[in-house]
């Protein structure tokens, strides 16, 4: 396997040199080149065509979104923001021109702490080669062919008061997931009459700024899970990061728990805890949806989704960033229908029974 090529992009010396460091300590990783600021990593990334790049958001001369803009319209590269938990919101813009993942650092200020992030750098440098290098794009562009390939109003409610045969639609996703969740909800009808619980593997301290980011733009309403919250229809919760969000049927309706990951749980917050538990308490009222991540999570949960009576979804490998989730999703033979991100939306509402083509 020919190495990793990459290109560092940080305004501050330290943390060029460490992230360096870092890097190359890793099998089969190159650093080929660094840069200070947007303008000189451009030229960096036209001279040296690296197949990685990590980047650091506020810069002198070229800020990284600038950069972003231009690199993903002329020349596509995997990139991988490196950006403190203060800079949350800058974080999902990031994401929305272009940006495959990101790491958290301890703290925006200059500090050795920063080498707290290797295990999270290794593991998301070694996941380039899983990258579909052609759906890194700006998230404006994926909602424009969204458009073009159909939304709602080409189809038409079976009922007017929209009623679902499923009660909750669950989703689970990780890496190239926040474009893809919001492609889905853009798809979506203005009302849902279902809830939806969404697992985004993502670390602590950014889900309540994805959450509230997405509520913003959307008619639903979208929150950060709090333990006791209850499911309902046209809420969507989001797990916090770091943590599982379970569920539990009261007598008056069925909450959310939010609670530690187990030791055995390698991603979270965990697909599979969701699905399970939802699975226990919803049978065949439940459609799960599996998008795009690396690794295998999710793919215990769907077992528990199907024998429970429920449905399962999973992207189509040609728009997932990492076909790696839907693919050991379908591996296990109980997906319904697999799908683009650009016509999830409409698969989700054909299961339920919402649309029907029109004719």
């Amino acid at each position: 396997m020919r190495p990793i090529r990459v290109v560092v992009i940080d305004d501050s010396a330290y943390n060029r040199r460490t992230i360096t460091k870092m890097l190359q300590e890793i099998e089969n990783v190159e650093v080929v080149g660094y840069a200070s600021n947007g303008e000189e990593g451009l030229r960096r990334i036209i001279d040296l065509r690296p197949d990685l790049i990590t980047l650091d958001l506020e810069m002198p001369r070229m800020d990284g979104f600038t950069m972003l803009r231009i690199m993903m319209n002329s020349c596509p590269t995997p990139t991988i923001v490196i950006s403190a938990k203060s800079e949350d919101e800058r974080v999902f813009k990031a994401l929305e021109l272009g940006a495959a993942d990101f790491i958290a650092k301890p703290t925006s200020s200059i500090s050795e702490e920063i080498i707290t992030i290797k295990e999270d750098l290794f593991a998301k440098v070694r996941n380039v080669f899983n990258l579909n290098i052609s759906r890194l794009r700006r998230h404006d562009e994926t909602q424009q062919a969204d458009e073009e390939a159909g939304g709602f109003d080409l189809y038409m409610p079976l009922k007017p008061e929209l009623i679902s045969r499923f009660d909750v639609l669950a989703i689970g996703s990780s890496t190239g997931g926040p474009p893809a969740l919001q492609a889905v909800f853009a798809s979506l009808p203005v009302e849902i009459p279902f809830g939806v619980a969404v697992a985004q593997h993502m670390p602590a301290g950014f889900t309540k700024a994805f959450a509230e980011r997405l509520n913003r733009t959307f008619s639903f309403e979208i929150i950060e899970a709090s333990d006791g919250d209850y499911v309902r229809p046209n809420r969507i919760f989001i797990a916090p990061g770091g943590k599982n969000m379970i569920f539990q049927k009261l007598s008056d309706g069925v909450v959310a728990r939010i609670v530690k990951p187990d030791d055995g749980d390698r991603y979270t917050p965990s697909v599979d805890a969701m699905f399970s538990s939802l699975a226990a308490i919803y049978g065949p009222k439940l459609l799960s949806v599996v998008l795009t991540g690396m690794g295998n999570d999710g793919s215990k949960g769907v077992l528990d989704v199907k024998a429970a009576g429920g449905e399962v979804l999973a992207e189509a490998e040609d728009s997932a960033v990492v076909f790696g989730m839907p693919r050991e999703a379908i591996a296990t033979g109980v997906v319904t229908s697999v799908a683009p991100i650009e016509l999830m939306g409409r698969e989700i509402a054909l299961q339920s029974g919402l649309l029907m083509y029109s004719a």
